[in-house]
């Protein structure tokens, strides 16, 4: 599969867009932030 053919996402927090990887095959529906760090600092649930 070519790179322009991937899935992409929006990250809850910075807002950039972000391409399906392969460790996220099996948990896509579920992936909101672009990485790590992003999924850290996410807001806090109110």
């Amino acid at each position: 599969m070519k790179k322009a053919e991937l899935a992409v996402k929006t990250c809850a927090v910075c807002g950039l867009p972000f391409s399906w990887r392969k460790k996220w095959a099996r948990s896509w529906d579920q992936v909101r932030y672009c990485s790590e760090r992003c999924r850290r600092h996410k807001p806090a649930a109110r």
